[in-house]
């Protein structure tokens, strides 16, 4: 489980001036290109009449399209507050205000308290995680199709970046740390939770995937 100081670290780095820029960026462009190909395979697999639970949404990007592309439903999960503001502002904003619902929480200790959802989606939020096993295993099992995710590829130079990252964060004195989770590991969890990989595309940086629930 994330640490309360992991939370703080999330609070800090997601606080509000990045929120405000991030959701600035997305109102004139749309969602980042992994975000907008992540949204872009889950809408070829099928997202009518589907009910969504996006972690560690953000801004909102990804429920504000499958919306609009036919999902009934979405929960917002989010352990930023200041994500779960600005993206209220867009939910009201393009009038999807009786069809969102928003979570103020880390995930992993709320999980128990959340239904089930056709899709789950977490985009760039396993890297926020400590515990990838513990996140992971519980968003397979709060899926009842669909699961995608973007999370870091394992490579040098990501490895590189994130270190960098973490140094600025202790010279900041912040408690927030990225990680770079293993995608062998990610993948065996899912796949004990009974999801199986259907897509992947990879970036530079990026992994982004689809795993469907096996019906065998």
């Amino acid at each position: 489980m994330a640490t309360c100081s992991q939370c703080e670290g999330i609070e800090q780095q997601f606080g509000p001036k990045k929120a405000e820029k991030e959701l600035r960026r997305f109102r004139r462009r749309g969602p980042i290109p992994s975000t907008r190909k992540l949204i872009d395979d889950l809408r070829a697999f099928g997202i009518t009449n589907a009910s969504l639970l996006d972690i560690g949404g953000g801004v909102g990007a990804i429920h504000h399209a499958l919306l609009d592309a036919g999902a009934t439903s979405a929960i917002h999960v989010d352990a930023s507050a200041e994500y779960i503001k600005v993206s209220r502002a867009e939910v009201a904003n393009r009038h999807h205000d009786d069809r969102v619902r928003f979570i103020h929480a880390d995930f992993v200790h709320a999980a128990s308290e959340l239904p089930r959802a056709d899709i789950v989606t977490l985009d760039r939020v396993i890297c926020c995680y400590p515990d990838m096993e513990e996140l992971t295993g519980s968003a397979a099992d709060k899926t009842g199709r669909l699961l995608g995710a973007v999370y870091p590829r394992d490579t040098w130079w990501v490895q590189i970046g994130v270190r960098w990252s973490n140094l600025l964060s202790r010279i900041r004195r912040s408690e927030f740390r990225a990680y770079v989770h293993s995608p062998a590991a990610i993948d065996g969890v899912l796949r004990q939770h009974g999801l199986v990989r259907i897509k992947r595309h990879r970036t530079i940086a990026w992994e982004i995937v689809i795993y469907a629930r096996n019906s065998r």
